[in-house]
């Protein structure tokens, strides 16, 4: 069975007293508890019940805020096993500071930069000053730099991010779930519902590569995580995900995907089926391509 690394993996405490729900900024309300936990004792179980050898906590922003304790404790507790990916404000100047701290005493191995207001269509969040520091701590501490972008999003984000990947090109830099239309998330697909829109997948054989991620061609820093979110837009679509993942080797390489799988916040499928399709979506690579996207990618990236 191929040996995974869950790049994405999110936790939620059952312990509501120690680790509260956090808002962002204090201007925002309390985000509201989710109905599920993920312990980090259940996720070291399914881990184990399931061939996956090192997970990346991705901070679950939208309950805990910049409040990263609880990925913190995990990795305390499963040291070189587990291993936090960090939201911090960007324009905070003590930000990198602190993020500094937190790679030197705390086993973090990377930031995640999220807008908490996604629906303004800024780039302060990623490209101000302050923003531009982190960028450059991140670069100089060797860790991974990961990206969190919603669709409407795209058309200008994209070509920063490839303006600023062009200045570090030694920081691995991480779009999460792909940044392309079939990482549309479940939260976007209800928003274009509501208003009216019918969404529509962009067919084989680019899948909406060619107007989207492209530009990455030659940015080799820049890589792509594939998670359970784009499973599901493959699975609305009736599309084969192992022919999208075979089609972003071909236009980029077998050493820039890797796969999360998004446990945590997407829960339509259980650990043992998200493990299941991260393998099945490999079925049209070689033993080495699969070695790469399911795992040592991964490895590389995270220094392990």
């Amino acid at each position: 069975m191929d040996k995974l690394f869950d790049t994405h993996a999110h936790l939620i405490a059952d312990d509501w007293t120690r680790y509260q729900a956090r808002p962002f900024t204090p201007d925002l309300p309390v985000p509201d508890r989710p109905n599920y936990s993920v312990t980090v004792d259940a996720l070291i179980g399914m881990m184990d019940a399931h061939h996956v050898e090192r997970a990346c906590l991705v901070q679950r922003g939208h309950v805990y805020g910049y409040d990263n304790s609880y990925i913190l404790d995990a990795a305390h507790e499963h040291p070189g096993r587990l291993h936090p990916v960090v939201i911090l404000d960007t324009q905070d100047p003590q930000t990198p500071a602190l993020y500094r701290e937190m790679v030197r005493d705390h086993h973090c191995r990377g930031f995640r930069m999220a807008n908490a207001r996604p629906w303004l269509l800024d780039t302060a969040w990623m490209s101000s000053p302050a923003a531009m520091e982190v960028w450059k701590t991140c670069a100089d501490l060797g860790t991974p730099m990961t990206m969190i972008m919603f669709m409407n999003q795209l058309p200008y984000l994209l070509p920063l991010v490839r303006i600023i990947a062009r200045q570090f090109r030694d920081l691995p830099i991480l779009l999460d779930h792909g940044a392309m239309p079939f990482g549309m998330t479940q939260y976007e697909v209800k928003l274009a519902e509501e208003a009216g829109e019918t969404v529509v997948m962009p067919p084989a054989p680019d899948f909406g590569i060619d107007r989207t991620i492209k530009i990455f061609e030659d940015v080799p820093n820049v890589h792509f995580k594939i998670t359970e979110i784009n499973f599901e837009r493959c699975v609305a679509a009736d599309v084969r995900a192992a022919r999208i993942v075979r089609r972003m080797v071909d236009s980029f390489g077998p050493d820039r995907l890797v796969w999360g799988s998004d446990i945590g916040q997407s829960m339509r499928w259980t650990y043992a089926e998200k493990t299941r399709m991260a393998r099945e979506a490999a079925d049209f690579l070689s033993p080495d391509e699969r070695r790469n996207v399911l795992h040592d990618n991964a490895a590389r990236l995270y220094s392990l």
